[in-house]
């Protein structure tokens, strides 16, 4: 039996957002290990706004203590590159990146188990998300933190 889905989760998360692949996007497990100055990702498990990857809560589901309801938020970061100056191409992206995560986990005709992240979960959807703004040597960089909320029973 599992203790938790959030290992599940997060893999099942991965693979929706990895394929088909998003057009000059990295998807990457966790934080970025190699230089990222000019390059556009989406990180799943990692902000670098604090390292957790993931926040969870259970509770016994019924009389018996034999199932258990978990409630749990999966971190993400989306972070954009622009060689410009203004924050308009940048910050412009990156909802569109976050626009791309939503519409993945949401039911649709190619992917109707997308909700429930395939099965991993009972249901997910993205539930918040805080835009980061910054001038770099590199140019200006977009960022978004987001969460992807589940429930699952255990």
């Amino acid at each position: 039996m599992a203790t938790s889905a959030v290992p599940g989760a997060i893999a099942a998360l991965l693979d929706i957002l990895r394929s088909p692949p998003i057009d000059k996007v990295s998807v990457l497990d966790g934080p970025p290990t190699d230089d990222i100055q000019t390059q556009d990702f989406i990180a799943i498990g990692w902000s670098p706004e604090g390292d957790q990857a993931a926040n969870l809560a259970q509770a016994w589901n019924a009389a018996g203590a034999r199932t258990r309801d978990e409630t749990f938020g999966i971190s993400g970061w989306i972070d954009v590159w622009s060689g410009d100056t203004g924050f308009t191409v940048a910050r412009d992206r990156a909802f569109a990146l976050l626009g791309e995560v939503e519409q993945r986990i949401r039911a649709t005709g190619p992917n109707p188990t997308a909700p429930t992240l395939n099965g991993a979960v009972l249901w997910a959807e993205m539930s918040a998300g805080a835009l980061f703004q910054s001038h770099t040597d590199q140019g200006i960089r977009a960022a978004l933190g987001f969460t992807v909320s589940c429930h699952a029973r255990i």
